[in-house]
């Protein structure tokens, strides 16, 4: 792809993804963002052909992002931090949705009209089912 894993480093403290490391970093990020800022801050195209450039611009910054991050190299220790980060945010955001679909199950209970956010239900059943997966393929590789 067109980013290098030696360019970024694993972002730590600010959410998921990469942040530069080297100039060449950060002139990849802004020869990524300015041409797509300009594209939408001119009103020159219709919004159909803005919505396709959006979404092939997201695609090519999710597969060129996501192939540095598979690339970077990281230590032991790195990987082990990285591990326990992820688990512990996993965690937070799952008590987070069925606090989510409790209340709205609760409240809409109490006003006699069951609604829930079906997307929140799907997001938790996803991640019980990768979960799951996740266990039986690692059980069986033997870490």
């Amino acid at each position: 792809m067109i980013g290098r894993p030696e360019w970024f480093q694993r972002r730590k403290y600010g959410g998921w993804g990469i942040t530069p490391k080297t100039w060449q970093g950060g002139v990849y990020i802004a020869l990524v963002l300015i041409p797509f800022v300009i594209f939408q801050a001119l009103q020159i195209w219709d919004v159909k052909t803005r919505i396709y450039v959006t979404i092939g611009w997201v695609a090519f910054l999710l597969l060129d992002v996501g192939h540095i991050m598979i690339a970077m190299k990281r230590d032991e220790r790195e990987t082990k931090i990285e591990s326990i980060s992820e688990r512990n945010a996993a965690w937070t955001m799952m008590i987070i949705l069925v606090i989510g679909v409790l209340y709205q199950a609760i409240t809409s209970a109490l006003n006699q009209k069951l609604m829930v956010d079906w997307f929140l239900i799907a997001a938790l059943f996803a991640g019980l089912i990768v979960k799951s997966v996740s266990n039986l393929v690692l059980e069986r590789k033997a870490l």
